[in-house]
């Protein structure tokens, strides 16, 4: 008759518990590093594609109307610039769960080019060491608050709800600007705006750990590496907001 030590069964099922928790942190950690790594060549491509329309007079001509050596205004395909982007997001908010990760991908990269065609213009208004500068001072923000939002056993969910009101309140008063042209409004909506995505690259960072944690157990792999671009964007989206609005503040015009 075989004796069963309980003792000796417990230290094994608790070596296994650890074993299993440790995997579980390594696939969360692998999650986050493929999210971040996506965020980060999207700044790049973004960056690129800004900097090669910067310096080429004539590819940005097919965008934007150039006076004087000054950007005074947008051509049909500027227009076009200008809204795609909100097109290729609903595309992607929309349509994820049916489409496959290759196309995806494709939406991202395109939709991550396009905002670099539209920013653009900002290396002919601001001088490129004050763009260079909001740019890190941009970084370090995201990173803590980022880190804030890894590590906080803190339910920010709440505080979302908040920062998405406000967020609604900044659209509809930067439309409304666009007819007052109010240089007190602009600024008060830049001051609201930074602090607004701040606070969302907390929730955005938690929020993606939540996703992991009901994907990542439950073999979907390819439905996570559709969240990792979800969430990469959601991310991205966080990052340039806080850039373009501390430029604002940072940046010195030519």
């Amino acid at each position: 008759m075989a004796f069963n030590d309980p003792f000796a069964h417990a230290q094994t099922l608790t070596q296994g518990q650890a074993q299993a928790g440790v995997t579980y942190d390594a696939g969360l950690r692998a999650y986050m590093l493929r999210v971040y790594n996506y965020m980060a060549s999207a700044l790049a491509l973004t960056g690129i594609v800004a900097m090669f329309a910067a310096s080429n007079p004539e590819a940005l001509s097919a965008f934007y109307v150039i006076r004087g050596g000054h950007v005074a205004g947008m051509s049909g395909l500027g227009y076009l610039v200008m809204f795609a982007p909100f097109f290729l997001v609903m595309a992607l908010g929309m349509g994820i769960r049916s489409m496959s990760v290759t196309t995806a991908q494709a939406l991202y990269w395109i939709y991550s080019a396009t905002i670099g065609l539209s920013l653009a213009p900002i290396f002919w208004v601001y001088t490129g060491e004050s763009i260079a500068r909001t740019f890190f001072i941009t970084a370090g923000t995201f990173g803590a608050m980022s880190l804030y939002g890894y590590t906080t056993r803190r339910n920010l969910m709440g505080f979302a709800s908040f920062l998405i009101m406000g967020l609604i309140g900044i659209i509809i008063a930067s439309i409304v600007n666009l007819f007052l042209r109010s240089s007190g409004l602009m600024f008060a909506t830049s001051i609201l705006g930074t602090f607004i995505f701040v606070g969302l690259t907390a929730w955005d960072t938690q929020k993606l750990k939540a996703m992991y944690y009901q994907f990542g157990g439950s073999g979907q792999s390819e439905m996570l590496a559709k969240v990792s671009i979800m969430g990469a964007l959601s991310l991205y989206m966080d990052f340039i907001n806080i850039f373009m609005h501390l430029l604002r503040y940072f940046g010195d015009r030519r």
